[in-house]
């Protein structure tokens, strides 16, 4: 007699031949389980030979494989054809480019043998790194599965819930007796989580088995071609969801019970906290922009109307910030407010203060801070929006204060509490940054914790040794990136040795590049290797580390892990901050941050800015290469200005991640090859008529592109009368200044021309994408017409058009960017290393203010 089906795996498959081998060899290996099993796989109009690979299935397998076809619907679609022929009593969802564990089913089986009363079962999802093959428990929702398998009832316990359809087994019968199928209305994503919730919604005690031994394997695709992986991208996601995902079920919910379940509102919560996490990951670059931001936030405001503010407050299933947590409770509300207290979030042992900080809505409070009684004058105080979605939602206010024990603080003529940390979540594992941690961090004081190992050990025991002391104490670092020199840094550091030799100055750099071997017969053993011991132990001894850049290989290399840092970090810029890179640069401890000219300075420290720097840390004294800029430019008449550089910028989505640990990239790939990029201004290094112009003017054309784009150089057919430049082994500055005109895009390169009045050109054939936060950092305070230093191309014949007019006219610019230069630039003098070694002391000096450090009482 045949067994009745127990599981329906009802799988939705389109265009991935690739996993399905994986996907099949995994249903296989359920062994004992094949009798009781079927498997409905419809093919969704893939173009691949997924269809065919699942006939073959179909024809060889001793499993019930059912094969359908439909022309292309969607993954909803799909899987709601599939349940139509599903005959199981329990019905699950399995994505064909995932996988389950051999013992799978078998966990479950047991399970609801043992369990027969549960509603719906969950299994415990682990992830696979497609890239890599790595296979970890690392699924943000792990925690759910500690107790190992339990059954949940979700009333009791809100905090658990279960919204993925692939890893979710829900009965047939109640599917029918709900009618329900998945809604196509909800898309890009959270199909899954609606069709979930909505298969619970309306019990008032849903049953839910936690199954852990069940391992549910997903993978996280290396091309990031899931629909999950390029949801971020889609407008749907920030409009279709919010209102037909999350709003009707908080609706429904509400509808049925009074309010919405505690439980869908904490599962509402986690997806909502992906969009916050996700925006800060992307440093502002959102799809929720214009029309699409403005609905964004219309149904959010809508949707935290059905959230009860306790939950919201209290949520801890994954990490919201505090100012996304606040925004959900204050920022849509009608009336103003402001925190119940103020948080010490960074500390300056030197100067003896506290940065304090605490988060508003609308009009900006009323404050006094008093130590001692004595009100104190807040001399670097900001506010700083807080924008998310294309919204500012909220304000931190930012407050550098005397490290006093009593220090207070009032708020609209109220005194409120200044904490240590941020009050914790219940639920949450989170280490608070107190002020004792702040400070161990900033004056070198050991974290508790393990022994170093006796390696680490070694290392500063050897590093406080006489011998070692006497070479580097109190030593300034300067390094611009790991594998190459020649900006800011080297020639502050070269300022150094000749101006300030009190200075015991250093520079770092990676052993055997060419700047290396450049350096090394002038610099001696004042060029240490990065990562060698010898860099471990200047960096164990040094005063102040000084870059052009604040990745993490230059900010993090304390040089022994767990010993922290005993330097200052001077942030001295690769080039004029010209967008909004405060998602970036929020994230670095900096106590000295370089600017060049007023609207850059401003657009940091002003009030409204997004940057968590202040007139404290922040100082206009101009980029150090500068004056060799200067310099280079004086040398150059008007006569010898024999080049027409096209210096275009990269682009964030052409080209490979930077490994943090190196600051280098892979190989770029076929995609920037066959780029719309690469042909854009290929056609414009072979236009005849920018060729005649500058032959006409005996002027070479060359191309230089950004050091990003250096390793396509050499693959590149260019025109016979295009000379290639390179930076590596170049003086890029002398470049510039030899410049009739300078073409770039958006690189801060035209900063340089500018500086030196070379004439500039701005080709921006992608501005639409480029400029809307697809390559680097958002909208920021500069408007490349009426701020940038020469004119603005937006097609092939503008861009030749403006190039031959400027060609023709001579290498003076017009008389208009001459006086935008001027305006500019007001630190035109040779001073700018001398002012940047003035900042950096004057952060450095010891300049009491109130009481010791120690913590408020």
């Amino acid at each position: 007699m045949k067994q009745p089906v127990r599981f329906s795996i009802v799988a939705a498959v389109y265009n991935v031949s690739r996993y399905l081998e994986d996907f099949i060899a995994s249903v296989e290996a359920q062994r004992g389980l094949h009798s009781q099993l079927e498997v409905i796989a419809v093919d969704d109009g893939s173009t691949d030979d997924s269809l065919e690979r699942l006939r073959r299935w179909e024809r060889e397998s001793d499993i019930a494989i059912r094969v359908l076809h439909q022309p292309n619907g969607g993954q909803s679609s799909a899987r709601n054809h599939g349940i139509e022929h599903a005959t199981g009593e329990w019905v699950t969802f399995l994505d064909p480019d995932d996988r389950m564990q051999p013992k799978y089913l078998r966990s479950v089986a047991d399970f609801l043998d043992e369990h027969p009363e549960v509603d719906m079962v969950a299994t415990n999802r682990w992830m696979l790194d497609d890239a890599t093959g790595e296979l970890t428990n690392s699924h943000p929702l792990r925690s759910m599965f500690r107790d190992g398998n339990v059954v949940r009832d979700l009333t009791e316990m809100p905090d658990y819930f279960h919204g993925s359809a692939p890893s979710a087994f829900v009965r047939r019968d109640r599917l029918e007796q709900l009618g329900l199928r998945f809604d196509p209305e909800v898309r890009p994503n959270f199909e899954d989580g609606h069709f979930c919730s909505s298969y619970l919604l309306d019990l008032d005690h849903p049953r839910v088995g936690f199954v852990r031994t069940a391992h549910y394997v997903y993978r996280k695709r290396a091309d990031a071609s899931s629909t999950l992986q390029g949801s971020l991208e889609n407008p749907d996601r920030y409009t279709q969801v919010l209102e037909h995902g999350y709003l009707d079920l908080l609706r429904r919910g509400a509808q049925r019970h009074g309010r919405a379940p505690g439980w869908l509102q904490s599962f509402v919560l986690y997806e909502l906290s992906w969009y916050f996490s996700s925006h800060d990951a992307k440093q502002g670059r959102t799809a929720a922009r214009g029309e699409v931001a403005d609905r964004f936030h219309e149904l959010l405001a809508q949707i935290v109307a059905l959230l009860d503010p306790e939950l919201v407050a209290g949520f801890w299933r994954r990490g919201i910030r505090r100012e996304w947590r606040a925004a959900l409770l204050h920022a849509y509300a009608d009336q103003p407010w402001h925190d119940d207290h103020a948080v010490i979030t960074a500390v300056d042992p030197a100067r003896r203060l506290y940065r304090v900080s605490y988060l508003f809505t609308g009009p900006a409070p009323r404050e006094q801070a008093y130590v001692g009684g004595a009100e104190v004058a807040l001399t670097h105080a900001k506010t700083r929006d807080l924008a998310s979605h294309d919204r500012v939602l909220l304000h931190e206010r930012l407050l550098w204060l005397p490290a006093s024990k009593s220090l207070r603080l009032h708020v609209d003529g109220r005194a409120i509490p200044v904490l240590e940390s941020e009050p914790p979540v219940p639920g949450s594992t989170l280490y608070p940054r107190t002020p004792q941690r702040l400070i161990r961090e900033r004056t070198g004081q050991p974290e508790p914790g393990p022994a170093l190992s006796a390696e680490d050990q070694r290392l500063v025991t050897k590093a406080a040794s006489r011998r070692v002391r006497k070479e580097f104490a109190d030593a300034w670092v300067l390094v611009d990136r790991v594998h190459d020199a020649d900006d800011s840094a080297e020639h502050l550091f070269h300022h150094l040795r000749s101006e300030r030799p009190d200075v015991n100055a250093f520079f770092v750099l990676e052993e055997g590049t060419a700047d290396w071997r450049r350096l090394r017969p002038e610099l001696g053993k004042r060029l240490v290797a990065f990562g060698s011991e010898r860099w471990k132990l200047l960096m164990l001894n040094a005063a102040h580390l000084i870059s052009s850049h604040a990745d993490r290989a230059i900010v993090d290399a304390p040089g022994v892990p767990r010993v922290p840092r005993t330097w200052r970090f001077t942030f001295l810029q690769h080039g004029v901050i010209k967008d909004d890179l405060s998602p970036w640069l929020n994230t670095k401890s900096i106590d000295v941050f370089v600017t060049s000219t007023h609207a850059e300075h401003e657009s940091i420290v002003g009030d409204h800015t997004r940057y968590s720097v202040t007139t404290k840390e922040t100082v206009l004294t101009g980029l150090p290469r500068f004056d060799r800029l200067l310099e280079a430019g004086r040398d150059v008449p008007e006569t010898g200005r024999d080049l027409v550089v096209l210096a275009p910028t990269w682009r964030r989505w052409l080209v490979p991640h930077l490994d943090p640990a190196s600051q280098r990239r892979d190989d770029l790939g076929p995609e920037f090859f066959e780029s719309e990029f690469l042909r854009s201004w290929l056609d414009l290094l072979a236009d005849p008529e920018l060729a005649q112009a500058c032959a006409d003017r005996g002027l070479t054309l060359a191309f230089l592109p950004h050091p990003n784009l250096q390793p396509a150089l050499p693959l590149l057919d260019l025109p016979a009368h295009v000379r290639p430049l390179s930076y590596e082994g170049a003086d890029v500055r002398r470049l510039v200044a030899r410049s009739a005109l300078l073409v770039t895009d958006y690189s801060s390169m035209a900063f340089n021309a500018g500086y030196i009045d070379r004439q500039v050109l701005y080709y921006q054939f992608d501005a639409e994408r480029a400029l809307s936060g697809d390559h680097v950092g958002a909208d920021g305070y500069f408007d490349y017409e009426r701020d940038g230093f020469g004119p603005v191309a937006h097609t092939h014949a503008d861009a030749v058009r403006e190039a031959c007019a400027a060609i023709a006219g001579g290498p003076v610019p017009a008389a208009t960017y001459l006086e935008r230069n001027r305006r500019t630039f007001t630190l035109r003098d040779g001073g700018c290393c001398r002012r940047v070694t003035e900042a950096i002391e004057v952060a450095g000096r010891e300049t009491p203010v109130g009481a010791v450090v120690g913590p408020p009482r």
